[in-house]
């Protein structure tokens, strides 16, 4: 379906053509004429459906096309998880508002507070966020969101794992008046704490479900291979980033430390490789990840910092070189490729470290995963045979819980004792005369 056809604004969809974009995906589609009729909406869609332009376009045409509540408070709150991904919905914002007398800042953790206060004095109409800082920004009274029209949470099952309930429920809170429409878009919404939150967050929402959350990806294609040790694992990403078909690939690992070490690694290989740790400074994020955009690096390493929030068409593949501890994640990971309709390949090393991480992995998907090999460079790790079960006759509570077998204790008898017989005393030889002491023979003079 055409963008031109589901109701949104000329200008809007004139600028939508000077980008390239004509035909709405399934998401906007079903999401875009509901909120533009002013309902709250409840979205699930997979990533890469393209949800940032399903909540940005109903927003903009809101501001543009009625009046405000007020003139000092912004008109649209954005809230998502990361920064990464506030950047994205920033630059999307800015490109659909060019052209309009309209004006969007960005309140982010990491980055000066009094110079976010002055940008937020000069009332803008668009405020996109993170939920600590902007819980800050309320507590300070440098934010005010009595007037604010609409309210969109980004990955709201995201800002709950990662404990942001308390500043969720202040912003609500802050914003709480009739007037206010409210839409939640996420890739997973079958999530208790999701569905609990949104009951405050809504009201009588329109459910939008288009994908299960365990569905496959048809976009992508997953392999997964066995692996030793890091040496190990070493060898098999060398081997994938030597192939003709990798484009830009994004390679997730689990800690700071080994995204440091592993695109050091990279780099005296001879790739174009950088790392991307939480750890620093916004501006240094930034900086990396407008040149890997750009093309400048082939491979970005990372952790769960960027599996959300990164929409680039040119990631053909994406590495696990450790799994996620979050079966969940793996599903953000995998979706930064295969994105609006392009193929894309999620390629899992599994060692002994990760069986555990794989094991959750698969029930999740609900999904067979097999593993693949690579002529070469086959391992001998063939995963953990499951335990078998102990019988509990053999085991104590105690025991149990260490896993180690124990003794079968002996059960007692509720039968009466016999009564001991009287030990008879010592006896002499001509009798029954029990024996006496000798005395002691007197000392001689």
């Amino acid at each position: 379906m055409l963008f031109t056809e589901l109701g949104i604004d000329t200008r809007l969809a004139k600028q939508l053509a000077h980008q390239g974009i004509t035909d709405a995906t399934e998401v906007q589609e079903r999401a875009v004429p509901v909120a533009l009729a002013g309902h709250d909406v409840f979205a699930q869609s997979k990533t890469g459906s393209g949800k940032t332009l399903a909540f940005l376009l109903p927003a903009v045409q809101r501001v543009i096309k009625q009046r405000a509540l007020s003139k000092r408070d912004p008109r649209v709150l954005i809230v998502t998880p990361t920064r990464e991904l506030a950047n994205q919905v920033y630059s999307q914002c800015r490109l659909l508002i060019a052209g309009h007398n309209l004006s969007v800042t960005k309140i982010l953790g990491g980055e000066n507070f009094n110079d976010q206060i002055k940008a937020l004095h000069k009332d803008p109409h668009f405020v996109i966020g993170t939920p600590g800082r902007l819980a800050d920004h309320l507590s300070h009274r440098s934010l005010h969101l009595q007037g604010l029209e609409m309210l969109i949470f980004d990955e709201a099952d995201r800002m709950l794992d990662l404990g942001f309930k308390e500043q969720l429920d202040a912003i609500n809170e802050a914003a709480n008046h009739r007037l206010r429409q409210t839409l939640l878009f996420s890739a997973t919404l079958d999530h208790a704490e999701v569905t609990a939150t949104s009951r405050n967050l809504l009201k009588s929402p329109k459910s939008i479900m288009l994908s299960d959350a365990h569905e496959k990806h048809e976009d992508i294609t997953q392999a997964l291979y066995l692996a030793d040790h890091l040496d190990h694992k070493e060898a098999l990403l060398q081997h994938f980033l030597q192939a003709d078909k990798v484009g830009q690939c994004i390679i997730f690992t689990a800690t700071r430390a080994d995204t440091t070490r592993l695109a050091d690694l990279l780099v005296a290989k001879g790739l174009k490789a950088v790392g991307l740790a939480g750890d620093l400074a916004q501006t240094k994020r930034l900086e990396i990840m407008d040149a890997f955009s750009r093309g400048i690096y082939k491979v970005l390493v990372t952790t769960d910092v960027a599996s959300r929030g990164l929409d680039l068409l040119s990631v053909t593949h994406v590495i696990n070189f450790d799994l996620p501890k979050h079966a969940e994640e793996y599903v953000h990971r995998i979706g930064r490729t295969g994105r609006a309709g392009f193929k894309g390949t999620a390629i899992s090393l599994v060692g002994p470290k990760d069986w555990k991480s794989y094991l959750a992995i698969q029930a999740y998907l609900k999904d067979g995963l097999s593993f693949a090999t690579v002529e070469g460079l086959e391992g001998k790790f063939k995963g953990f045979r499951p335990e078998k079960p102990k019988s509990p006759q053999t085991k104590t509570a105690k025991d149990n819980a260490q896993g180690k077998p124990v003794a079968k204790k002996a059960v007692k008898s509720n039968k009466p004792k016999a009564p001991k017989k009287p030990v008879a005393a010592p006896i002499n030889v001509d009798g029954m005369a029990p024996l006496r002491r000798k005395p002691k023979p007197a000392a001689e003079e």
